[in-house]
Order: C-alpha cells, then structure tokens, then sequence
C-alpha cells in the first residue's frame, strides 16, 4: 500500500497509520484474521472481487514482474489505488501495515519490480499457503519499489499473511534486505518498531501477566501487547459466530477512537475500518467505523473464473451497508495500482 505516509515534506502535513492485525485459533480448525486500518484521512476504501486468470504486472512498465493470477480473491482498495488487506478462496489472508522503518532496494537494482501497492495482491494471487509464499519470496527475484501517495508524501508498509491452518509470516524490508519471520507464534502485528523490537517489548509484558495489567494507549507498541494477551485469552471456540465475534472484540479492543490523531505520532490515527477473515468457512466482514453494522461476503458462493470479471462494492460515501453483500457486487474495470508518474 504506498499510499501509506511517514514523516513530514515541504508543504504536506504528517499523515498517521496504526494498524493492528491479529490470528486467532479455534478448535477444529476454525482460523480467523482480524486487523484495524487507522488512518488519518478518508481512504475512499471499496470492497473488490478479482477473479483467476488475470494478466497482471508490477505497474512498472517494462521492468514490471508479471503474473497472471491463480486464485480469486476478495480484497479492500485503498484511495483505489492499492490493494490494503484480503482474502483469496483458498483462505490465504493478507494485510498491509505501517512500517516507517522500511528501507527498499536502491533504484540501482535491476530485479523485475513490483509496485507496493500491488504486494498484497500479488500473494493473493499467486499462493494458497503461507509455505508456498514463503518460499518463493525467499528467491527474492523481484524487488519493491515505493512511491507516493496522492497527497505528495511517502509510503512504507511491512506485510503480513496467514492461512487457514494458523501458518503465518511477516515480512519487512530492513536497510534494503528482506527480512523474514516464518511461524504460527507470529500471529499479532502492529507498526514501528520493526518486528523483532516489537517481540523484545511484548515479551515485558507477557512476564507480568495480563490479568495484573496491560498497557492501555494507543501506541503501537502497547496495542501490540493488548492483542497478543487478548487475542489468545479470549476462549478458543470452534464455532464460527463465537470465533468472528471474538476477533472483533480484539481488534475493538486495539482500535483508536473516530477523531484521535496525533501529528508527530506516525503510529496514532483513528481506525477507519476493521476486517475478520474467516479462513475456515471463507468469509470475509468488513465493518466501516462510520456505518452502524458489519457486511460479509461469502467466498464460496462467489463465480472467481476468468469470464465471470472483476467485480465491485461501493461502501465508500453510501448509505449504511450490512449483512450479506456476496450479490450484490457490480461489475467494474479494475483500478491501476498507484506508481510514480512518469
């Protein structure tokens, strides 16, 4: 998501993003994902339905990666210019979060690139497991490239994704090198610091116990403990209602009031919106912060073959949206992902 801003430039105002993601694991295999988008401004997110079969690229031209997509995937745009978080049919999830520590390959690198707006998108498209997206990352054939966002300033992110059987990865770009954290213990993330500082600050608080205390404001850090404790104390059910309502609880729990940012705090801003992935049963809940009620779409019950065509739903700017929006996406030519004018 490069649309995601850190720091202040000559004549733009410092933009926060605070995102919260977390995994949550039921009996009988019952996996959810939630995570939080705080941001400081309207994003103009829409829910989108990308189909198989789709030629895709980097946004970059000629020196693009291109790929033309495996699975289907229902996804939340940002600005509709980037891919920020979703699921594709085989319950593989993915989440963009900000990270100001990031640092990319240098322009110099002659690797195949890959917008960064386009990263979450390309694992959806590509891989069923985490396994599978761990291992090709690990080639690292492709490079990231950033870019800005509408209002002038600069993005980074660092990604997360999970599957349906709990599997998760992080990964960032540290002084330019990838760096990666592979396993079903990396099921929290929030933004700065970088991950490992973020498991050093956690394990302090695990010691002391959250039935003693938790921290409670809304710094990365402090919502990085929050959802660790809560995420795992809240009780492990194999009921899909109770799982979903669980997740939600958590990521209510780590949420920044409507109204709260804080201009020399990139990690504080207002959550805009939340996700739940239900990686078992396929469905995916998207609650807008300023709507009454939560919507869902059905994976299964969704047509991803190639004819079928890309297809969207507008919430952005809407009456209030819920329940059940599986059919009632409207077909719509995909949106570019966000590159640096040329």
């Amino acid at each position: 998501m490069a649309i995601l801003v850190s720091g202040i430039t000559a004549g733009v105002t410092a933009l926060s993003e605070a995102c919260t993601r977390a995994v949550y694991f039921g009996k009988d295999e019952q996996t959810v994902t939630g995570r939080t988008m705080d941001w400081v401004e309207d994003m103009h997110s829409n829910l989108w339905i990308f189909p198989r079969g789709m030629k895709r690229d980097g946004g970059l031209g000629d020196v693009s990666l291109k790929w033309t997509s495996q699975y289907g995937s229902v996804i939340t745009s940002v600005y509709e210019a980037g891919t920020a978080d979703g699921m594709n049919e085989k319950g593989l999830v993915a989440n963009l979060l900000y990270l100001a520590e990031s640092e990319y390959a240098p322009t110099t690198d002659t690797r195949p690139a890959i917008m960064i707006s386009a990263w979450a998108q390309y694992l959806l498209d590509n891989f069923s497991t985490v396994n599978e997206a761990v291992a090709e990352l690990k080639k690292e054939s492709f490079r990231i490239v950033t870019t800005e966002a509408p209002n002038g300033a600069k993005g980074t992110v660092h990604l997360a994704i999970s599957d349906s059987a709990g599997d998760s990865a992080i990964f960032e770009y540290i002084k330019g090198k990838l760096v990666i954290h592979h396993g079903k213990q990396f099921q929290v993330m929030t933004n700065s610091p970088v991950f490992d500082e973020q498991l050093a600050l956690n394990k302090y608080w695990q010691q002391i116990g959250g039935t003693i205390m938790l921290p409670g404001t809304n710094r990365a850090a402090d919502r990085f403990a929050r959802a660790s404790f809560y995420i795992n104390a809240c009780r492990q059910s194999g009921d899909l209602r109770e799982a979903v309502a669980s997740v939600f609880s958590v990521m209510r729990n780590v949420s920044v009031p409507r109204g709260i940012g804080t201009a020399d705090q990139p990690n504080i801003s207002s959550t805009l919106w939340r996700t739940v992935s239900d990686q078992k049963n396929r469905v995916y809940y998207f609650e807008d912060t300023f709507m009454p009620s939560v919507l869902w779409v059905k994976l299964d019950e969704i047509d991803f073959n190639a004819d079928a065509g890309t297809r969207k739903l507008t919430v952005t700017g809407k009456t209030p949206v819920g329940g059940d929006q599986t059919g009632n996406f409207k077909k719509a030519e995909p949106f570019k992902f966000l590159a640096p004018e040329k």
